[in-house]
């Protein structure tokens, strides 16, 4: 994992993303990853420990903060994020061809959905696509449309890793099984990964009642399942 903190930069009206680089010294231009997080507001802090594990692996990682509670559900300031995070990739030493759109709990919902819809334009189109500890039979905020319904119908046009962890107790792991299952009978490109782990757990953090939010957790059998998740990412990019 790298140790330093994030640069956060606005990628639009004053909306802040996370630039977590690799380390220093990484052969470069390096594969891109922009990953979302979950229902709650401006929570992209919580991610911050699953996207230093990545970056130190050799990728971008760009974590924007979203509402979710906005008029629309979130879905310009999702698309925003995206376009920005294509402009300014190069910019931060990324390659902005090499681009995974990955997201965790509702954002893997999101993530999933933008990367295989087929109105989705080209240059919003990522290269692979990760889905984490989500579920897909709801019409996404994107696309309007449930991603399961889609890709039950047709074949994905991008690669998809799923993971999702046993001891979810938020969202049952049957609804990434749910997927995976019509992913293949399409004869889709699908990677599937279940730790053994909840749903803070599989992105290295534990869910502390108090403050009603996912902090870093520190037990080693939680971030050895969040180091899985951010190979699973390393992977969708192309690295070996």
């Amino acid at each position: 994992m790298t140790s330093a903190q994030p640069e956060a930069t606005p990628y639009a009206d004053g909306r802040l993303m996370d630039v977590h680089r690799p380390p220093a010294g990484t052969a470069g231009p390096a594969p891109v990853v922009l990953l979302w997080h979950g229902r709650g507001p401006d929570e992209r802090d919580v991610l911050r420990p699953l996207a230093r594990e990545a970056a130190g692996l050799g990728l971008l990682v760009l974590v924007p903060d979203w509402r979710s509670d906005r008029p629309d559900g979130g879905r310009a300031e999702l698309l925003a994020s995206l376009a920005h995070a294509r402009r300014t990739a190069a910019a931060y030493g990324g390659d902005p061809d090499r681009l995974v759109l990955a997201g965790w709990s509702l954002g893997g919902r999101e993530a999933v959905a933008v990367a295989t819809h087929p109105d989705t334009p080209a240059e919003r189109r990522p290269v692979a696509a990760v889905g984490i500890s989500s579920s897909y039979a709801r019409p996404a905020i994107t696309t309007g449309d449930a991603p399961l319904d889609l890709l039950a119908e047709q074949p994905s046009p991008v690669p998809l890793w799923l993971v999702h962890g046993t001891e979810d107790g938020v969202l049952d792991i049957e609804h990434t099984r749910q997927l995976s299952t019509a992913l293949t009978k399409q004869m889709s490109a699908v990677r599937v990964l279940e730790p053994a782990t909840d749903h803070a757990g599989v992105i290295m953090t534990v869910y502390d009642a108090e403050a009603d939010r996912c902090l870093p957790a520190t037990a080693e059998a939680v971030l050895r399942a969040g180091r899985r998740t951010a190979a699973v990412l390393a992977e969708a990019a192309g690295l070996p």
